[in-house]
């Protein structure tokens, strides 16, 4: 048996920027501020990780109490703002999911830094959501490597035996994918369809590059040889 992480933005789906404006929106909000003072880049981070790193970069005191707010509001805004955008499913996820899905030898999960809520609508919105059973999210953890961890231990816990790293693929579309990818011992393939080039990517070494998912022989002949 084997096991696909998938990330969401730029991978998956692109939102035209839904969840980034309702991010900004709920980060001025709980910080009582009118405008960023620091430029944000949001690719292969998590979360809870953007929320922290915006608090420092402004000099404004994290808590708990704010990120509840913040969260809150964050994902009111990207459930108005996504009917609204001109998103989309990327190039070959929804036949390779299909595809996939269809075998008994694969399971399929999410290794993402959405906070689990948002995830559930980005996907749910696109008509993708069923096709993932488990995953890690960026709610708790700050380090995407330990997003990794959590959607390993939500794999093995889901199958009800742990997988060789071998078996297990991490699908994603920055640099961050790549290392978390190496931080529980899987194989890492990178698709060139966010923000990052097919150069920048293979500067990170990942096991397989594509320009997007649309190939799916080759997707299925790097997992299962052929």
């Amino acid at each position: 048996m084997k096991v696909c992480l998938f990330d969401i933005d730029g991978t998956l789906v692109t939102t035209g920027m839904a969840g980034k404006d309702a991010l900004i929106d709920a980060f001025l909000h709980v910080a009582e501020l009118t405008q960023m003072e620091n430029v944000l880049t949001v690719s292969g981070k998590t979360d809870r990780g953007i929320f922290a790193e915006l608090f420092q970069l402004h000099a404004k005191t994290m808590t708990e109490e704010a990120w509840r707010t913040f969260i809150e509001r964050y994902l009111n805004g990207l459930e108005a703002n996504l009917p609204k955008r001109e998103g989309m499913v990327l190039e070959g996820v929804t036949a390779l999911l299909a595809r996939l899905s269809q075998r008994d030898d694969v399971l399929l999960g999410l290794l993402t830094g959405n906070v689990e809520r948002g995830a559930a609508l980005k996907l749910t919105h696109y008509g993708i959501h069923e096709y993932f059973a488990f995953g890690g999210f960026g709610d708790h953890h700050p380090d995407r490597d330990d997003v990794a961890r959590a959607a390993l231990a939500a794999a093995e816990q889901y199958h009800g035996s742990p997988f060789a790293p071998s078996d297990v693929f991490v699908i994603g579309d920055t640099p961050n994918d790549v290392k978390c990818a190496r931080a529980i011992g899987a194989q890492a393939v990178a698709v060139a369809t966010g923000v990052f080039s097919i150069a920048q990517l293979e500067a990170a070494n990942p096991d397989l590059l594509l320009a997007n998912l649309g190939d799916l022989d080759a997707v299925e002949a790097f997992m299962f040889g052929g």
